[in-house]
């Protein structure tokens, strides 16, 4: 069964809630369930007329402590960053990814987006589709830079707005308008997520062919509420998969 960003009804939304939940039930870790997340949004949703897939893209991010980070991913935030930051620098890291082109389908493979450090309001501030991610959704940069740990539990109760850029197209807010948005056809981009129990953003961004109204990202909020039951159940030690053993030579 499959669904349409243009009309995504009750009955849609209802079934994509129950969906995620299902599919996300027996993950071993966050990345694992946030990886059937966005496979099933970027299989789901098709143009009923054409039969094509409606998103050429699906991302899940998370932030997360630099000092937390393995190995590789402190690397690559380093790099970005151009200096040693403090352990408890939050980056935005890439933890699921699902697409139509082969690079963006293993969140490694990304050239851009693995582990984006986050180290001021003001850096954040030059990123504006980041900025305004977080504060569509209802949230402060400080907020979520360094978080209180005196007002965790008025997250975990807080209804999250979604992140909406109903025409990508020309927008500030999206960039690689020359490289991604317009030769990949992104007419609408939706996120949705909130801010889990330990203080650490997470959302799933969609990137969309279809033009998306205004009724379905308002519909987005409850699936909001579905990533939140998918995804809370994981403490900070289970975020990340075990890394894959390379083979042992014949």
């Amino acid at each position: 069964m499959t669904a349409s960003l243009r009309r995504f009804d009750l009955p849609e939304m209802l079934r994509c809630g129950l969906d995620l939940r299902r599919l996300t039930r027996d993950a071993a870790c966050m990345e694992d369930a946030a990886e059937a997340i966005v496979r099933h949004l970027h299989g789901w949703f098709v143009d009923e007329k054409t039969g094509e897939r409606e998103l050429a893209l699906v991302r899940f991010y998370k932030t997360h402590m630099y000092g937390g980070l393995e190995p590789g991913l402190q690397a690559y935030a380093r790099e970005r960053l151009g200096y040693e930051p403090d352990g408890a620098m939050k980056c935005l890291v890439l933890l699921a990814t699902a697409g139509d082109e082969p690079a963006w389908n293993a969140r490694r493979l990304s050239r851009g987006h693995q582990a984006i450090p986050l180290p001021s309001p003001e850096i954040v501030e030059r990123a504006p589709m980041i900025a305004q991610l977080i504060r569509q959704m209802g949230l402060e940069l400080t907020t979520v830079l360094t978080p209180d740990p005196g007002l965790l539990a008025d997250f975990q109760g807080k209804t999250y707005n979604v992140f909406f850029v109903p025409r990508a197209q020309g927008s500030d807010a999206i960039p690689a308008q020359n490289e991604f948005v317009r030769p990949f056809g992104i007419r609408s981009v939706l996120g949705c997520g909130g801010m889990n129990m330990y203080g650490e953003l997470y959302a799933a961004i969609l990137f969309s062919r279809a033009e998306i109204p205004q009724d379905t990202a308002d519909r987005f909020r409850n699936i909001a509420l579905d990533l939140k039951m998918a995804i809370s159940a994981f403490p900070e030690d289970r975020v990340f998969a075990a890394p894959q053993r390379e083979p042992e030579p014949a």
